[in-house]
C-alpha cells in the first residue's frame, strides 16, 4: 500500500552524535547535600544518576570525582585549629562515603560502577590502579575516583584535573549551582555577566575562582578543555557532551 505525502510520518530526527567520548565529571559534596547544606539528599542523589545514566546511554564513557565538603571540609577544620594534614585526611574519607553512596545509586540504576580509592581500603573499594581503571573505561564501566590524591594539601579539584590528564579524558564538566563562569558571584551581584569562553590565561589574571590555581594549571599545561555549567538544568551534562552551548567552557 502506498501512502500519501499528506498522510507519511516525518522520520525523526538522529539524536546527535556526542562531541566527546570520554569525560571527567566532578561534582561538590555541597551538591549531594541539596537545600540540607549537609549529608546526603537521596532526592538529589537519584536525579544526579539519572543525568550520568543518560550520558552513558550515549555511548560516552564517565569518570567521576565528588567533593567531600558535605561531610567533613578539611581546610575549615583546619582553619578551627586541627592539624592540616589530618584534617585533609578527614576530607578525603568524606569523598570515598558520597562515592560509596553514588556508585550504589548508579547500579540500582543498572549503570555498572567501579569506586577507586587514592588512599588503600580495599574492603570498600578498589585501589586507584590507572591501568585497571582504563580497563573499567574499555569495558563501559563508569568510575568513581574518590579520596582525592591520596596527599593533603590538595583539593578535589586538582585531583579532578589529575585523574582526567591520566584517563585522557577528552574534557572537565565541572558541575556548579549557577549557569557557568560569570564575571562576579550572580547569587550576590545582579550586574554579573557570564561567559561563554574563557582561556586558562583569563581565569588566572582575572582570579575568577573557578578552581584552584593548581588545578587550572594542569588543564592549561596539558590543554584539557573544561566547561562549567548548572549541573540543577535537567540535561546540561547531556546537551554539553553533543557540542551544544551550556555554561562556560575554558580552552
Amino acid at each position: 500500500m502506498t501512502v500519501s505525502a499528506s498522510t507519511a510520518v516525518p522520520a525523526s530526527k538522529p539524536a546527535p552524535a556526542p562531541a566527546y567520548s570520554r569525560i571527567l565529571l566532578k561534582l561538590s559534596g555541597e551538591a549531594l547535600a541539596g537545600e540540607r547544606g549537609v549529608g546526603l539528599d537521596f532526592d538529589v542523589l537519584d536525579r544526579l544518576a539519572d543525568e550520568v545514566k543518560v550520558v552513558v546511554a550515549m555511548g560516552v564513557q564517565v569518570g567521576m570525582v565528588i567533593g567531600g565538603g558535605n561531610i567533613v571540609r578539611g581546610s575549615q577544620l583546619s582553619k578551627m585549629g586541627m592539624d592540616r594534614v589530618a584534617a585533609d585526611y578527614m576530607g578525603m574519607l568524606g569523598t570515598v562515603i558520597n562515592a560509596l553512596a553514588m556508585q550504589d545509586i548508579l547500579e540500582k540504576k543498572g549503570v555498572v560502577t567501579r569506586v577507586m580509592t587514592a588512599i588503600r581500603m580495599e574492603e570498600v573499594a578498589e585501589p586507584y590502579i590507572r591501568r585497571r581503571a582504563l580497563r573499567h573505561f574499555e569495558k563501559g564501566r563508569t568510575v568513581i575516583f574518590a579520596g582525592g590524591t591520596g596527599n593533603p594539601y590538595f583539593s578535589t579539584d586538582t585531583a579532578a584535573a589529575l585523574r582526567a590528564i591520566q584517563m585522557k579524558a577528552d574534557v572537565i564538566i565541572k558541575a556548579t549551582s549557577v549557569d557557568g563562569i560569570y564575571t562576579a558571584d550572580p547569587k550576590k551581584d545582579d550586574t554579573a555577566t557570564l561567559y561563554e569562553r574563557l582561556s586558562y590565561r583569563d581565569i588566572i589574571v582575572q582570579g575568577l575562582g573557578v578552581m584552584d590555581q593548581t588545578a587550572i594549571t594542569l588543564c592549561a599545561e596539558n590543554d584539557l578543555p573544561l566547561i562549567v555549567l548548572n549541573i540543577q538544568r535537567r540535561g546540561a551534562v547531556a546537551d554539553a557532551i553533543c557540542g551544544a552551548r551550556v555554561g562556560t567552557i575554558v580552552q
